[in-house]
């Protein structure tokens, strides 16, 4: 039987139990692989009664997950209560998301799940919780190196058939993005899309868009320094290290079908200018990925929507879409995997 996908619950006051039930029962309709829920099942029953969905849900462990995805919801146990009603979270919300998260990173390390996905969470809510990271990404990437002891350069991708993009700066004030932006943060953050479109994607030499952080990519120096001192240095560290990339290129023409046709990823200098074209053209399939990591972490490309949880109104195509990308990147995780023991035993011989 093959191993399950690890979804957490996210924001129990949000759309994640929504768009979790949901996705369930559409699970034979797009061929969904296996997947548990790290959970409060009573959370998930009540969101459940409240929609009319008839959703069964069995309490399960990693283990006997896959077998009993097909007949009924698989939830494992966290031992956390999650009381808050749709879109008004509690006192409980936060320590649920978080603990959910833990478990979900803990359970790919030691190989019970495949990858993890996550449902969207409320920074605020979590902040208040006392959660210190910056984000969802930056806590993932911790936690990978406090499960695994492997250093992580997490890296945020927006994903879609349409178009791939990366925030090279993400949530910070655009005030302080010129002074964030560094030449290392670039080159670093160019190979490790490189490096992860052939590794887990498959795209052998990977073409990579930069953008210029002023318009018109800076002008030759009228709209800007930075595209010339920062961002094109940048670019030509990452060419000499053998990477397909170009740039710095005006922002504004870069998104059009053609322009997308020639680069397998466009990398923004700011969360803005990533963010607004992939969710113009993918808005409700999109999928957030992060890169860098030592395993598979998927996650819908949308918020908590706290506005329409429990309404029945919320779409699950993005969740959907973060799952199946979820397993064919683990797959091709496991297959590298296995092409490398093969190669080393050969060498041995």
């Amino acid at each position: 039987m093959a191993r399950p996908l690890a979804l957490t619950l996210g924001e129990p006051a949000g759309i994640g139990p929504d768009i979790t039930l949901a996705t369930w029962m559409r699970r034979r309709e797009f061929g969904l692989p296996p997947f548990y829920v790290l959970a409060d099942p009573l959370c998930l029953s009540r969101r459940a009664k409240r929609l009319g969905l008839d959703v069964p849900i069995e309490v399960v462990t990693p283990a006997t997950a896959a077998a009993a995805f097909d007949r009924a919801l698989p939830v494992v146990l966290l031992g956390l209560p999650a009381t808050a009603e749709p879109g008004v979270p509690d006192a409980t919300s936060a320590a649920a998301a978080i603990a959910s998260i833990d478990r979900a990173v803990a359970d790919v390390i030691t190989g019970v799940a495949t990858a993890v996905v996550t449902n969207p969470i409320a920074k605020s809510v979590m902040y208040k919780g006392g959660f210190t990271d910056p984000g969802h990404t930056e806590y993932i990437a911790r936690l990978s190196f406090e499960n695994s002891g492997n250093p992580a350069w997490p890296v945020m991708m927006l994903w879609s058939p349409e178009v791939a993009v990366v925030p090279v700066t993400i949530h910070v004030p655009f005030k302080e993005v010129p002074e964030r932006l560094t030449r290392d943060l670039i080159f670093e953050t160019g190979r490790v899309v490189a490096r992860d479109l052939t590794a887990r994607f498959g795209i052998a030499r990977p073409r990579l868009a930069i953008a210029g952080l002023n318009p018109h990519a800076g002008e030759d120096g009228t709209m800007g320094k930075e595209d010339a001192s920062v961002v094109r240095p940048a670019v030509e560290r990452l060419i000499a290290d053998g990477i397909d990339a170009r740039g710095p290129l005006p922002a504004d023409t870069m998104f059009h079908e053609a322009a997308r046709q020639t680069y397998d990823a466009a990398l923004c200098m700011y969360h803005d200018q990533a963010l607004i074209p992939i969710k113009t053209l993918a808005f409700d399939h999109a999928v957030n990925v992060t890169l860098g990591l030592p395993f598979v972490r998927t996650s819908p490309d949308h918020g908590t929507a706290f506005d329409i949880a429990g309404t029945g109104k919320a779409d699950p195509s993005s969740l959907i879409a973060a799952l199946k990308l979820a397993a064919r990147l683990a797959a091709a995780d496991q297959n590298k995997q296995r092409t490398d023991r093969t190669a080393g035993k050969a060498a041995l011989v």
